[in-house]
């Protein structure tokens, strides 16, 4: 059985990953520093060059600020409908506040339609 070799670049002992995502991050490390020497080589095949050369384009770019964009324009909708129900909450618990100052029992069923 072969023993795998958790030494990084500098000879050191890297601890084993502690979750799927530690891993993934770390094998993608490891693939951009050998696709860069190998760009730096000259031995990179097509379609690491190729990769890169998307990468870097000005369309990538444009998709990514769109991407972000999406994002933010989500979060605000999201921060926009728990911000509505917490009015709704409010404008509920004052109009039982104004019922029980005039002296009428709080009605549960109303207050769930309000």
């Amino acid at each position: 059985m072969k023993r795998i070799d958790n030494s990084g670049e500098n000879g050191r002992r890297e601890p084993p990953a502690r979750t799927p995502e530690e891993q993934e991050n770390r094998n993608v490390c490891y693939a951009n520093d050998l696709a860069e020497k190998q760009l730096k080589k000259g031995t990179a095949s097509s379609q690491t060059i190729n990769y890169f050369l998307q990468k870097g384009s000005v369309k990538e770019k444009y998709e990514r600020i769109i991407l972000e964009k999406e994002i933010e324009l989500l979060t605000a909708k999201t921060e926009a409908i728990k911000s509505q129900k917490r009015v709704e909450e409010l404008y509920s618990k004052a109009l039982s506040a104004m019922r029980s100052y005039n002296g009428e029992e709080p009605d549960d069923e109303e207050d769930e339609n309000v």
